[in-house]
């Protein structure tokens, strides 16, 4: 019997290194990619989640921002409206200067006339002395009758809108800050808390400015 003969009857597992490589790369196969897809996919989870957390900081930012802009603006016309008021000169005065001329002239003019006509060099002084106390009665009178009347005082209704920085301002301490400010001529009135969005709401008050002061 030949050498290939024998080796032929003999019970050897010549292929057994073929099936090792390929039972290797089956559990290779198995296992190896399936954690690289779960942290995959747990860094893409992830990355979505930061995304849509700057997103909605970005959004809270630009309202914010928008918010002080408004505070700001509404302030400085307050501050602009007040200004304009304590400079605005008392307008009651104006119509009793100037009353008094108009009445006096037409009477001045007459006399002056009958005077061309019938001059009376003894009575001239005499006649003077009598214009001007009628003169000053009737200005007397007039200063009377104006101090009689009441004044009118012109006043201004000023609608604020006060908004806070975030969600969590003590509305009502907010209120009550805006209160203190006391000014003569300035009257508070009524308030209501209105919504802006992303759960702010805004203090919306009103209140009276008399002009005068």
């Amino acid at each position: 019997m030949s050498g290939l003969q024998c080796l032929a009857t003999e019970n050897i597992w010549f292929d057994k290194q073929c099936y090792d490589d390929a039972e290797r790369r089956f559990y290779e196969g198995a296992s190896g990619p399936a954690p690289q897809q779960q942290q995959q996919s747990s860094s893409h989870s992830g990355d979505q989640e930061l995304v849509s957390r700057m997103k909605s900081l970005e959004l809270e930012n630009q309202t914010l921002h928008k918010v002080v802009e408004d505070m700001r603006a509404a302030l400085q016309k307050l501050e602009t409206r007040v200004g304009v008021l304590e400079k605005s000169p008392a307008p009651a005065a104006v119509p009793c200067a100037k009353a008094a001329p108009v009445q006096s002239a037409p009477a001045k003019q007459v006399k002056v006339e009958n005077d061309d006509d019938d001059i009376d060099l003894f009575g001239s002084d005499e006649e003077d002395e009598e214009a001007e106390r009628l003169k000053q009665e009737r200005l007397e009178a007039y200063a009377a009758k104006k101090a009689k009347k009441p004044a009118v005082i012109a006043k201004s209704s000023i609608l604020l809108d006060v908004k806070p920085w975030d969600d969590e301002t003590d509305m009502a301490k907010l209120e009550e800050c805006v209160r203190s400010v006391q000014m003569d001529g300035l009257l508070w009135g009524a308030s209501k808390l209105v919504p802006v969005g992303y759960g702010i709401k805004k203090l919306q008050i009103n209140c009276v400015v008399e002009d005068d002061k």
